[in-house]
């Protein structure tokens, strides 16, 4: 089975596991290969899903963000639980029961996290230097400027992330996301993640078309 289904089926299981003793509408797994910084602006993450569950309705209302007692030395996870409308915010008591598994739930993730990072191409754990160092490069080429959080979003967009996974990692709202990657975009003439590699490693002598 590729990578990708059984990262996908790792994830489904293990939103099911929280949502047998605690219900949630999604959840959010995500694995830095290195300490969390502040903030992560373009970390390639090692893991990095998110799954709904059918009865949700993607009005996030509430969430809880859940890290471990101790960190590794080689990576970071995170857990994030959420609830969408018409579903009632978390109670003290519905929080302390996810505290009680937490240790649980780490430890299952951080040996899967683990298995993935041995089984990863020393090209893939440099992508997230080589991605940042390009995109920041291309601004110099072209002497165009972004201020921090949309050069943020930019390099969150380049790695892959959803507008409702960035929102969880910058800590803002999803339409904030957007604002800032409209305004990108407007600045650097481009209409997309698409869009936007194609004009990170373009020649900075040559043409670049933003469709």
């Amino acid at each position: 089975m590729p990578r990708t289904c059984l990262r996908c089926l790792f994830s489904s299981l293990f939103h099911t596991l929280i949502d047998t003793q605690l219900a949630v509408d999604a959840t959010h797994l995500s694995s830095l290969p290195q300490p969390w910084q502040s903030p992560p602006a373009s970390e390639v993450p090692v893991f990095n899903e998110t799954v709904t569950s059918s009865r949700g309705t993607l009005l996030l209302s509430d969430s809880i963000h859940l890290y471990p007692v101790q960190a590794s030395e080689s990576f970071s996870c995170k857990i994030t639980v959420f609830r969408a409308l018409p579903a009632q915010a978390f109670s003290p008591s519905e929080r302390r029961q996810l505290s009680d598994i937490t240790p649980l739930l780490f430890s299952i993730l951080e040996k899967h996290v683990n298995a993935l990072q041995l089984a990863m191409p020393s090209s893939e754990l440099k992508k997230t230097e080589s991605l940042e160092e390009r995109f920041q490069e291309r601004l110099r080429e072209t002497g165009l400027s972004l201020s921090e959080r949309e050069t943020q979003v930019c390099l969150g967009l380049l790695a892959g992330h959803t507008a409702l996974e960035q929102a969880e990692r910058l800590t803002l709202k999803v339409n904030t996301v957007g604002s800032y990657q409209r305004r990108a975009a407007i600045k650097l003439g481009i209409s997309g993640r698409n869009s936007l590699m194609r004009w990170m490693y373009a020649s900075s002598e040559g043409a670049f078309s933003a469709c």
